[in-house]
């Protein structure tokens, strides 16, 4: 089992310390009680409270939606993506994308350990951290020199701090760390699926005519990605009856019919542009749709009509995109007259790196794909384009094209 520490504010212990407010550089915005993920600049000094915890950074991995708009914004050049990296590091004190507000997660080596921390990890111990680059004070010492700046996983040398209310996970001996990484960057979305597609399923008000009675449908938009196909492996297990997978391009595609042992992820793959609500919310109802629970799991913006519409009424929406506006699918919702609750999904479900990680090992098609896209068992961090599987035996058959383009959570 993996170790999963978090910590809790100790009975007479500051709130303010445990949260990292002395972290916020800036004091007007430290005065005014705004806290770590929200402050433009954070403190990184090496130096620690009591209740602190010093890692020394070997690898970071940017979130999709960050990483895109990186990509896009600097015309795929590696140089000017790293450099554009390093320079929000050093100004900010923590990875912030300051366009799309999100940043990823680390591993690296536990330093040193405050007297007073909750989080129950000791020098030595190799491990990820489980909440976001955006409120984790960060310096790094090698400029990112060793990253090329075409891929999410970043090889660096430096530190990040640990607040007392933090969470971070010992990384496990039998996985390769770029693996392990990917896996717990995204924990949270499976775990929260299962529990969410487990209330649909003892939700006896939405009967479907056979054989569809038999459990929720889920549409999963960016079906071939990290968070979408263990998504769908958790919708499986939970006892979901039908499993619609939405991807972009007939590359991605390509994922999900050749990720089919000895299971297929998905029982049905729509290739669609998730921002087109209309023909998405169509291409799903074709695919055996509305959805009970639909899953948003894409890097890019404008995905929130689309699922919005594919959701039956009553139906549930989780929204794990970082790329989500959420006064869009609010009054998105209000405007259609769409009865469906939303959900956001924060990354934190108690057990969710353990419950991840046994997917990765126990499901052999979403270990099949997350090697794919590593380029090889365990990978070196790099998510290389995708390669066209072939379809044979009985696998999910595609549905036709709403259009190409929309994105995946890679």
């Amino acid at each position: 089992m993996t170790r999963l520490r978090h910590g809790s504010a100790a009975r007479g212990s500051s709130l303010a310390g445990s949260l990292g407010l002395h972290r916020v550089a800036d004091p007007a915005e430290r005065m005014a009680g705004v806290l770590p993920q929200a402050a433009w600049r954070l403190d990184p000094n090496p130096r620690l409270a009591s209740d602190e915890v010093r890692i020394r950074v070997d690898r970071l991995n940017l979130d999709a939606a960050s990483y895109r708009q990186l990509h896009d914004a600097n015309g795929g050049d590696g140089d000017t993506i790293r450099e554009a990296v390093a320079e929000i590091i050093a100004s900010r004190g923590k990875m912030h994308n300051p366009v799309t507000g999100s940043g990823g997660m680390l591993t690296g080596v536990v330093d040193a350990v405050g007297p007073d921390s909750a989080l129950d990890l000791k020098p030595g111990d190799r491990v990820a951290t489980l909440v976001s680059l955006t409120l984790t004070p960060l310096e790094i010492y090698d400029k990112l020199a060793r990253w090329d700046g075409l891929s999410e996983q970043i090889p660096c040398d430096g530190h990040a701090i640990l607040f007392g209310r933090s969470i971070a996970a010992v990384l496990p001996d039998d996985l390769p760390v770029p693996l392990a990484l990917s896996v717990m960057d995204v924990c949270g979305a499976p775990a929260l699926t299962r529990r969410v597609v487990q209330q649909s399923l003892s939700d006896n008000s939405k009967k479907r005519p056979a054989p569809l009675d038999s459990g929720p449908v889920v549409a999963i938009l960016g079906a071939a990605g990290k968070s979408g196909s263990l998504s769908a492996a958790a919708a499986r297990e939970a006892g979901a009856a039908h499993i619609i997978g939405v991807v972009p391009t007939e590359a991605e595609a390509g994922l999900l019919r050749a990720a089919a042992t000895p299971v297929p992820l998905v029982d049905e793959i729509v290739i669609a542009d998730a921002r087109q609500s209309l023909l998405l919310a169509e291409a799903v109802g074709r695919a055996g749709g509305p959805a009970d629970v639909t899953v948003v799991c894409v890097d890019v913006a404008g995905c929130e009509g689309g699922a919005i519409l594919a959701t039956q009424q009553g139906g549930t929406v989780i929204f794990f995109s970082m790329a989500t506006s959420f006064s869009a699918a609010a009054l998105g919702a209000e405007g259609v007259a769409a009865d469906v609750t939303m959900l956001v999904g924060n990354g934190y479900v108690p057990g969710h790196a353990d419950y991840a990680l046994r997917l990765i090992r126990t499901n052999p098609a979403v270990r099949q794909l997350f090697n794919a896209r590593l380029g090889g068992e365990g990978g070196a961090g790099r998510f290389p384009p995708v390669f066209h599987g072939t379809a044979g035996g009985n696998l999910p058959r595609a549905s036709s094209p709403a259009s190409q383009g929309g994105g995946t959570d890679e």
